[in-house]
C-alpha cells in the first residue's frame, strides 16, 4: 500500500498492491497503521456500496456538516467513474479547488476524502459500483452539497452529448457561495 497525497490538503490516493498467482489474488484494502503513519484518519464506523446501472450519471456534489462530517475512502469495485471533490472549508488555503480522479476497479486504487470537502462523480460505465468507508454516520439533517455545474467551479465534467442523469436532490443544490462558513 502506497498513499500519495494530491493537490489539495488532506486529500490522498491510496495505491493498493495486489499480491497474486495462478489461484488468484490477495490485496489489503485497509490498514489502520498505514493510515496512522501517512496522517490520516483511521477511525470508520460505516460502510456503504453504491450501484449506479447506467454511464453518465452523476451523483453529488455531497457533504455532511459538522458536528457529524464525515471523512470518505472510495473505491470503485466494478466499472469506471470520474471522481471530484471539492473543498468548502470556508477558511482553507484551497477554499473552492477541485480535483477529479479517475477510479477504475482494474485500478486499485481508493480516494481518501477528508472532512470539509464535497464528493460527486460521473459513472463511465454502466453498472459502476463503489464502495465506501465513512468516518461517521449519515445525518440526513446535515446532509448538504453543491451544485455539480457551478461556474464558479469550473468542473471540467467529460459530458458529450447529452446532460448528465441527476436526481431532483441534485438539481436544486447551491452554489458554492450560497453556503455560509460551516468548516472551521
Amino acid at each position: 500500500m502506497r498513499i500519495e497525497a494530491l493537490a489539495l490538503d488532506g486529500a490522498r490516493i491510496v495505491h493498493l498492491d495486489p499480491h497474486g498467482d495462478a489461484r488468484g489474488f490477495f490485496v489489503e484494502t485497509f490498514d489502520t497503521a498505514a493510515f496512522e503513519a501517512a496522517g490520516m484518519p483511521n477511525r470508520f464506523v460505516q460502510d456503504a456500496v453504491s450501484i449506479t446501472a447506467e454511464p453518465g450519471t452523476l451523483r453529488g456534489l455531497h457533504f455532511q456538516a459538522p458536528p457529524k462530517a464525515q471523512a470518505k475512502l472510495v473505491r470503485v469495485t466494478r466499472g469506471r467513474m470520474l471522481d471530484v471533490i471539492v473543498d468548502v472549508r470556508h477558511r482553507s488555503d484551497t477554499y473552492g479547488g477541485h480535483l477529479a480522479v479517475e477510479l477504475a476497479a482494474r485500478d486499485w486504487q481508493i480516494l481518501f476524502v477528508p472532512e470539509g470537502f464535497a464528493h460527486g462523480f460521473l459513472t463511465l460505465e454502466p453498472d459502476t459500483e463503489i464502495a465506501y468507508k465513512l468516518s461517521d454516520h449519515y445525518a440526513p439533517d446535515l446532509a448538504m452539497g453543491v451544485r455539480w455545474d457551478d461556474p464558479e467551479l469550473d468542473i471540467k465534467w467529460p459530458i458529450t452529448d447529452h446532460p448528465p442523469q441527476l436526481s431532483d436532490a441534485d438539481r436544486a443544490l447551491p452554489r458554492l457561495s450560497a453556503l455560509g462558513p460551516m468548516f472551521a
